[in-house]
């Protein structure tokens, strides 16, 4: 039975590390990126623009983004979900996998 257990940690092992790598991978494909999301308002007298609102160190801020651009500054802003989805997951993953390399030295 502990045999079982150890030979599951150890695929378990290399499977969070074969997913860390490939994480590592795909973060290196990221692209341009900026937090954020972006709305459409509407001007009193008519039209319409693209307003980006972000917090970065603490702040808050808003920029106007021409209509021709907007669909650049939501490519950017996929880009960083992806990247905070994929460091996000490296974090469990890397917390996990540390638990496992402790296990067999806390039974000795």
């Amino acid at each position: 039975m502990l045999r079982r257990m150890e030979e599951w940690n150890v695929d378990r092992i290399k499977q969070i590390e074969r997913r860390i790598d490939k994480i590592k991978q795909d973060l290196a494909t990221v692209g341009d990126m900026r937090p954020g999301s972006l709305s459409i308002q509407t001007r009193s007298w008519g039209g319409e623009y693209g307003q980006l609102s972000y917090t970065h160190q603490g702040k808050g801020r808003t920029e106007y983004v021409p209509k021709d651009k907007h669909k650049t500054v939501k490519k950017q802003l996929a880009n960083y979900a992806k990247f905070r989805q994929l460091t996000q997951e490296w974090v469990n993953l890397g917390i996990e996998l540390c638990k496992l390399k402790l296990r067999p030295e806390d039974k000795k």
